[in-house]
């Protein structure tokens, strides 16, 4: 997957990996970009233009490591990010799979016990993950604003940092892998094929998403709170 940087033009980007369009969605930017430069969109839209391609590369490349733009990006930027892409989950994401899996479900009697209990997995997995955003927004959102605003002292950063961070992401991960191996692997007889591949779909991207937003946490915000930690503020 190449590097982007901010010459380039944002629609060639989405035809390259369409996937992005959520990305640019939690910044406020919609479809009709036109033939603008990342530069050109950001400074429209009042939005760093480092931060944006450093969340765009670390999304689509895993070996992307943005350590020498991270100094010019604050804590802010990213608690926002992360803010929209919690909502992105619970108001668009998780809710298109639960049309897909009750229609499914609905749809193929033969089969209703199966995928009941798969949605019963699923919906296991649902609940861990708003669990997961809830504290988001009781615990860690609330500390990184406090960080932002200098209200906590460099000592205390690591360990109340570690109290607050219980977002698990890769227990989602797996159990996400978990269910689409049910699908892919063990899911027989006879069901309606457009639902059950819309379902499997939707899952796909979710469980993609949640990867690439592990990696984001790990990569820019993980190190920005290290960064505080160790300054002299």
């Amino acid at each position: 997957m190449p590097l982007f940087d901010r010459d380039n033009k944002l629609c060639d980007i989405l035809f390259h990996e369409p996937s992005t369009l959520t990305v640019i969605n939690r910044f406020g930017i919609y479809l009709g970009v036109g033939d603008a430069t990342v530069d050109d969109i950001c400074v429209k839209h009042g939005i760093d233009p480092v931060f944006f391609i450093s969340i765009i590369n670390t999304y689509l490349n895993e070996d992307y490591f943005p350590e020498n733009t991270l100094q010019s990006v604050n804590l802010k930027l990213i608690t926002d990010y992360l803010a929209q892409t919690d909502t992105y989950y619970e108001h668009y994401q998780l809710p298109n799979i639960d049309r897909h899996f009750n229609s499914l479900v609905t749809n193929s009697q033969a089969l209703s016990n199966e995928l009941s209990l798969l949605r019963k997995f699923y919906l296991q997995m649902k609940s861990e993950l708003l669990d997961n955003i809830h504290r988001d927004h009781e615990m860690l959102f609330p500390f990184l604003e406090d960080l932002y605003n200098q209200r906590i002292p460099a000592n205390e950063v690591v360990g109340r940092y570690s109290n607050v961070q219980c977002y698990d992401g890769h227990q989602i991960e797996d159990k996400i892998g978990d269910l689409l191996s049910f699908f892919i692997i063990h899911l027989e007889g006879a069901y309606d094929q457009n639902l059950c591949h819309a379902v499997v779909s939707a899952v796909f991207t979710l469980s993609r998403d949640i990867k690439q937003n592990n990696r984001i946490r790990e990569r820019i915000l993980q190190p920005l709170v290290k960064m505080h930690a160790s300054s002299d503020r």
